[in-house]
């Protein structure tokens, strides 16, 4: 089958590249002449492990294309992904200008019968908003069908996610659209939720949402167990046993950020307002979150007697988490910008991320002589530090991880002073 991805971010080109490794033909339309040139050559332009090595065999073999030229791209292929951006707006909502214009052209170019896919996260409702922004650019009566399939891609796990997915979501009620995603499909072995479009699309929303609530839960519990001489990782593995609550997303740490959470639970939060429904559960979610790396910061002002004006804190991590370059809603660019305010001294680091020209390139340059150092992201390379050999390198042996990811007792040996969250 003849695919065509809009879009050519990390949900685009992973989900491209896995089509391939299905057997399935793929073209990759993007505006961008950067990104296009980058990925002809085999390369991505963002962080995603794996990716790039199945983009390079799919290149090679001349399974996957890309290109500018979005009259011959709608053209020639039989399904079409839309796989563009939904930013936060200004109002908390999705913002579906990129959605628009890419169902407009499809309305606009199409010559024959098309599946259109909604593989972005977009609001309830976007279907029949997609459906009725092609039909209005069709010069004839064209054909289509619009389905929702949301991705449930995990950055810095995308590949893993796309090939072995939990399940795969089909929304529509065109029984021709549906034989054809799930001819699509048909090598994967996992459960296929036939239903209709709207609760395709809010099951993409519920399922982000509900996560973030798992770790604003147990990062609210987290200051409570400091406060009681309690080991929040002790407690998180206890519960974390029951299959009714399951361990994933119960590690305690300074928050959640990336493109999905914080943008998808404000959408939902929006939609639940517009229709007389507040969910006053998911917004104390979103403002624990956002208090979270600031708790971080007044557990961290204690240790050093209240003041941090002109105290040198080293920074490890730039990325919401480990294994992505992504630093978008990040609770390390958060706790950075608190710092600033507290007229601390910052030095940073991050194994991928390079966000300016001052930021140092190598661990032992960001902590020499540091009077503190915050671990920001759960980067493995950080786990696996010589910290008896990095101790001397720093002013004050100070260590607090954000993502308590290192040894509390083991660090304590070593003759550091250690703080994570909810470890008293």
């Amino acid at each position: 089958m003849n695919i065509l991805i809009v879009g050519t971010g990390y949900v685009g080109t992973t989900t491209g590249v896995i089509f391939c490794e299905m057997g399935h033909r793929v073209t990759g339309l993007d505006l961008d002449d950067s990104k296009i040139q980058a990925l002809q050559n085999g390369k991505l332009y963002f962080y995603e492990p794996g990716v790039e090595v199945l983009l390079t065999k799919h290149i090679q073999a001349q399974n996957i294309i890309f290109t500018k030229n979005t009259e011959k791209a709608i053209q020639e292929n039989d399904v079409i992904f839309i796989c563009v951006g939904t930013p936060k707006g200004t109002d908390g909502k999705a913002d579906l200008t990129f959605v628009r214009n890419v169902a407009e052209s499809i309305g606009q170019y199409m010559n024959t019968y098309k599946v259109i896919v909604t593989k972005s996260t977009v609001p309830v409702g976007t279907a029949e908003l997609v459906t009725g922004w092609i039909a209005s650019k069709q010069a004839g009566q064209i054909p289509f069908d619009v389905v929702s399939n949301p991705e449930f891609l995990r950055e810095g796990s995308a590949l893993q996610d796309a090939l072995h997915p939990d399940r795969i979501i089909i929304g529509t009620e065109s029984e021709t659209a549906k034989s054809v995603m799930k001819e699509l499909y048909q090598n994967f072995r996992c459960p296929i939720i036939e239903t209709k479009a709207k609760v395709s699309e809010m099951i993409k929303y519920a399922a982000n949402s509900f996560l973030a609530m798992k770790i604003s839960f147990i990062n609210e519990l987290a200051r409570v167990c400091d406060q009681l001489e309690i080991n929040v990782n002790d407690v998180s593995k206890g519960i974390g046993l029951d299959h009714r609550i399951g361990p994933q997303f119960l590690r305690a740490g300074m928050g959640y950020g990336g493109s999905c959470f914080p943008k998808d639970v404000n959408a939902l939060i929006q939609t639940a307002k517009e229709n007389g429904h507040p969910l006053t559960i998911l917004e104390n979610v979103v403002k624990v979150n956002d208090e979270q790396p600031l708790f971080f910061i007044e557990k961290i002002k204690r240790y050093l007697d209240g003041e941090l004006k002109n105290k040198t804190i080293a920074v490890l991590g730039l990325s919401f988490k480990a294994d992505t370059d992504d630093t978008r809603e990040s609770p390390s660019l958060k706790l950075i910008e608190k710092l600033a305010k507290e007229k601390a001294v910052i030095k940073a680091h991050d194994p991928v991320v390079k966000l300016d020209a001052s930021q140092c390139r190598t661990v032992e340059e960001t902590i020499a002589g540091a009077d503190a150092v915050i671990i920001c992201t759960d980067w493995e390379q950080y786990k696996q530090l010589d910290w008896k050999s990095l101790k001397p390198l720093m002013k004050a042996p100070l260590i607090f991880d954000g993502r308590n990811m290192l040894d509390p007792d083991e660090m304590k040996k070593l003759g550091f002073k250690y703080g994570g969250i909810g470890h008293f």
